[in-house]
């Protein structure tokens, strides 16, 4: 249990933001979960500079 209702609230939208939502697949990203866009993204922005 949580000491106060504010306390619970925060500690919820925490573990969303935290936990849920890097997890779960996004269709605006083309259905992969924030992190492996990421990963994908940092991965092709190397590739792009070491071309370059």
């Amino acid at each position: 249990m949580w000491p106060t209702r504010a306390r619970a609230i925060r500690d919820v939208a925490a573990w969303i933001e935290d936990r849920y939502n890097r997890r779960r697949r996004h269709s605006s990203i083309g259905h992969v979960t924030p992190v492996d866009f990421e990963l994908q993204y940092s991965s092709q922005a190397a590739e792009i500079q070491l071309a370059a």
